[in-house]
């Protein structure tokens, strides 16, 4: 039988610095940088504000949030991948970022130049229609589709955004052809559908809540796997008949590729930790948004299948950008 030799916890510090680059075993030792590919007020933004706080005060130093806007978040993701894998630079991804490869050529590659840290929240949209719709759920929307082919029309943010794939994916998945009215932002979209413009839209839990408790649109399911505790009455997509459908707004945390695995792994341990406070957590749950901490290789397999279905999707849908 061999022997074990027992190191102090002093020794194992030593060791651990021993094994660092020399840049991480002082990090941080300056503020750090929070990219934000939007510009602010949007999703991403307020998650970047939410986060940027309790990290600072984790760390030690202010961590900064930067908005770098254009081309539909490239600019910012770009930038992202490109600053050295100091641990300086972090940036806030979204459901945009699997999105993007399908539809634009990249001068990064959304794999292999970001390293994942973890992903902080995903937030189901709501399946909402104007209330003069007669449909009551999504078995009533599904059979109301079919019996009349392109009649039924959806709002999107936009061709080729969220809301646009996530309804075309509805389409493909429960075999319904419906029309699609691009607008220039989701508000847009959901007034169109409050106006009868169009019959119905994907709308994000935190503006298309207030407006099903009001009655001004009817909700009838929630696209996530789960039923969301802000609003437990609405069924999911799965329970009324789509059997696998799941899709989310999701928001996340990366850094450059190559930046040293220690600095990874604390980050990834404050980012949980930070999610685990309840004011936080009771902040995002308000807003229909589970606080979804995971590890590093979880949050990357969770990217790499995001692009691959979006992929599938946009040549199902023969989604094209004008």
């Amino acid at each position: 039988m061999r022997s074990m030799t027992k190191v102090s916890p002093a020794a194992a510090l030593c060791l651990l610095a021993i094994a660092l680059p020399a840049g991480a075993q002082q990090w941080p030792a300056k503020p750090l940088r929070l990219v934000v590919p939007f510009a602010p007020g949007g999703g991403a933004d307020f998650m970047a504000r939410l986060v940027s706080g309790p990290l600072s005060s984790a760390l030690g130093q202010s961590v900064v949030v930067e908005n770098r806007v254009g081309a539909a978040g490239i600019i910012g993701y770009e930038h992202a991948a490109k600053s050295p894998p100091d641990g300086y630079t972090l940036v806030i991804l979204s459901t945009s970022y699997a999105i993007l490869p399908s539809l634009h050529r990249l001068a990064y590659d959304p794999v292999k130049d970001i390293q994942p840290v973890s992903l902080l929240s995903r937030g189901p949209y709501i399946v909402a229609v104007h209330p003069s719709l007669p449909v009551k759920n999504v078995r009533d929307l599904v059979a109301l589709a079919k019996a009349k082919p392109d009649e039924v029309t959806y709002a999107s943010s936009g061709n080729g955004g969220n809301v646009h794939l996530a309804t075309a994916l509805f389409s493909s998945m429960a075999g319904v052809r419906m029309l699609h009215v691009p607008f220039k932002g989701t508000g847009p979209g959901i007034a169109a559908t409050i106006g009868g413009q169009t019959s119905l839209v994907f709308g994000s839990m935190s503006s298309t809540l207030p407006l099903m408790r009001a009655g001004r649109l009817r909700g009838l399911a929630v696209t996530g796997a789960q039923r969301n505790p802000a609003a437990p009455e609405l069924p999911t997509v799965i329970e009324s008949g789509v059997p696998g459908y799941d899709t989310f707004d999701w928001q996340g945390l990366a850094v450059p590729a190559g930046t040293p695995r220690p600095i990874v792994d604390r980050l990834n341990a404050e980012v949980a930790r930070m999610l685990q406070d309840k004011a936080i957590a009771d902040r995002l749950l308000a807003d229909g948004v589970v606080p979804s901490p995971t590890t590093p290789e979880a949050f990357a397999a969770f990217i790499a299948r995001d692009i691959d279905t979006v992929r599938r999707t946009v040549a199902q849908a023969g989604v094209k950008l004008d």
